[in-house]
């Protein structure tokens, strides 16, 4: 039977109860009146019949006028009972009129009414008591209140998560944020239980059906909550799926210290794997009481590393950032956050080593974290010596005024582009990890790297980017159809940049860690899913095509080189990587970098390219005119 003749037939058998039990019970009424007074009267069962009838009419006009046959039993809360009581005061209002109008009242007598309506409002709430005792065990459910604005949701969650979902859902203060229906358990379920008085619908092969179903009783579609381990990428994507095609919104179901809370779904429920909740205490340890300095600060990393510190107990921060902007925005948010923390912005730019010597001195850090970089790829291609000077000049100076001004520990910020680079970003990033790792042997800077993917929501990052775009009304813009990369979210990158500071304590080594990203996310899968968390139908109601990659993009990234092997940490998702042989540095390195950075510095694109190329040998410069020109 389909979901739409189905809930139409439960409405029709809802009002036909009500309206039947209404016609009985003033039928019982008059009968139990004439039985206590002198009598039923010539013509007793004519005149019974007519007034049950019209009471019984009455009640069919109240009840659907008032949209008591909607209801749905095994879902009956205070609200509806209210309703009910309303309905039946419309039906009294109604049917003394009609009565009035057939024999102006004679013969009807009048305290039958009364008797009438306890009769039938009896029977009312008994059928619906006896219907959640059967499906919810808890009958007098429709006597507990609920908030009058909470919508109607079906609740998608784990067994053994849902009771605990539902227990602090009933004991919500102020009523809960949702009134859920019923159940939909997504690691499989058996139809016709219930947990905590909520029915269980049955699996997610259900959710599309129950959608249905209830959204002709309640007359719109009703929400889908997702709480727990459910908000992962393979459960979330089927749900949105599901629910986009029966116009239903899909909401988080979130905690904090006040209770449960709705939230929109985010595009962090479509990793690969749940967000890691990480051990502090190595944190705290680490930074409690130090004095940090952040280039960057103002940066989507560098705004969160100085978030995260500041919660850690920092004793003092200092802001370096070359963006007024960005550098105004996060000290105001650290200054509104933390109003008792000392707090130092400084505007400065990393290549200016005059400046950061200056900026390092007057703040006089325990600690370093360089996250200043330019990182978007086309760009880079395109102002490929600006890519040069940051991310290779900036990091020289930054680790060796960190030398030359004591600091106990350096971190760098590097990226899963500097493996096997094909574009100019990936394989400055590389050199700086070369140059970092010769440049402190033999120092007492302890020195740690750590290489990650793409972050959620970062600037120039592909979901802020798909963000304007549905909100542009499309389309949405691919490179290529086959395109995946590794995503994180930006709270857990920083948490696992600062862990990796942590792990490594060892003066004169720079070592190298590797985050866990999951698996890695195609982004076509990605744009359908963001599409379907706005609530529309991918290719029907926002577009989607492909552009072709842009210079130095490819199809997919990688975290490791073939010739390094990974070691466990003890840190969840944070690994270390090793080469599988000790190098030197080669001879003329560091000269080679000095003239790298003069060729940048006069803007000489093509030789700065060829250099590079030489210091970074798993990097191909593209071929420029002048190239094929002579090769001509």
């Amino acid at each position: 039977m389909k979901p739409e003749v189905e809930a139409k037939r439960a409405m029709a058998l809802t009002l036909g109860f009500d309206v039947a039990a209404a016609f009985f019970a003033m039928l019982i009424a008059i009968f139990i009146r004439w039985s206590a007074t002198e009598g039923a009267p010539p013509d007793a069962w004519v005149a019974a019949l007519f007034a049950s009838g019209a009471f019984a009419v009455a009640a069919s006009i109240s009840f659907f006028l008032m949209r008591v046959h909607r209801q749905v039993w095994r879902h009956s809360g205070w609200p509806d009972a209210s309703r009910i009581i309303q309905a039946v005061a419309l039906t009294a209002l109604v049917f003394l009129p009609l009565l009035f109008v057939w024999n102006r009242l004679v013969g009807f007598p009048r305290s039958s009414l009364a008797l009438a309506l306890l009769i039938w409002v009896t029977i009312i709430f008994l059928g619906r008591m006896v219907a959640l005792s059967r499906s919810t065990r808890r009958p007098f459910q429709i006597f507990r209140g609920i908030r009058a604005d909470a919508p109607p949701a079906i609740l998608v969650a784990n067994a053994h998560e849902a009771a605990d979902v539902l227990r602090d859902l009933q004991a919500t203060s102020g009523g809960a944020p949702v009134r859920i229906l019923g159940l939909i358990e997504a690691d499989g379920a058996e139809p016709g239980r219930a947990i905590r008085g909520v029915p269980v619908f049955g699996g997610l092969n259900e959710l599309g059906k129950m959608l249905d179903l209830l959204g002709v009783r309640y007359n719109a579609s009703p929400w889908v909550a997702v709480a727990g381990t459910v908000r992962e990428r393979e459960t979330m994507n089927a749900v949105l799926e599901t629910a986009t095609q029966h116009g239903s919104e899909v909401m988080a179901l979130g905690a904090d210290r006040e209770g449960l809370h709705l939230q929109r779904v985010r595009p962090a429920d479509l990793l690969a794997r749940p967000v890691r909740k990480l051990d502090t205490a190595p944190l705290k340890a680490l930074l409690e009481g130090k004095r940090i300095f952040v280039t960057g600060a103002g940066g989507t990393i560098g705004s969160q590393l100085v978030k995260q510190c500041a919660d850690l107990g920092a004793a003092h921060l200092t802001l370096f950032d070359a963006s007024e902007f960005n550098l105004y925005e996060i000290d105001l948010t650290l200054r509104e956050l933390h109003p008792t923390l000392d707090i130092s912005a400084q505007i400065g730019d990393v290549r200016d080593k005059n400046r950061l010597r200056q900026a390092v001195l007057s703040a006089q850090p325990d600690i370093m974290i360089h996250a200043a970089a330019l990182k978007h790829v086309p760009l880079m291609e395109l102002n490929s010596c600006e890519a040069i000077l940051t991310n290779v000049g900036g990091t020289i100076n930054a680790a060796d005024i960190a030398i030359e001004c004591g600091l106990e520990r350096f971190v760098f910020i590097s990226t899963d582009k500097a493996v096997d680079p094909d574009n100019v970003m990936g394989a400055t990033k590389r050199l700086a990890e070369l140059a970092l790792a010769y440049r402190v042997k033999g120092t007492h800077l302890a020195v740690s790297m750590v290489r990650f993917g793409n972050v959620l929501g970062s600037s120039g990052s592909v979901v802020p980017l798909f963000e304007r775009q549905i909100a542009a009304g499309g389309p949405l813009t691919l490179t290529d159809d086959q395109v995946s990369r590794y995503f994180m979210t930006v709270e857990e990158a920083a948490s696992l940049v600062l862990q990796g500071a942590a792990h490594n304590g060892s003066p004169g080594e720079a070592s190298l860690y590797v985050l866990d990203m999951g698996d890695p996310i195609r982004i076509r899968t990605l744009a359908e899913s963001m599409i379907r968390m706005k609530g529309m139908v991918p290719y029907q109601d926002i577009k989607i095509k492909t552009t072709g990659l842009r210079p130095g993009e490819k199809l997919h990234e990688e975290l490791t080189y073939a010739n390094e092997r990974l070691i466990e940490t003890g840190i969840g998702g944070l690994n270390k990587v090793a080469p599988r042989s000790r190098k030197q540095e080669p001879v003329g390195f560091s000269a080679r970098i000095e003239k790298l950075l003069s060729v940048a510095g006069d803007r000489q694109q093509d030789e700065a390219l060829v250099l590079l190329g030489q210091l970074v040998p798993a990097y191909t410069p593209p071929v420029s005119d002048a190239d094929v020109m002579r090769a001509s």
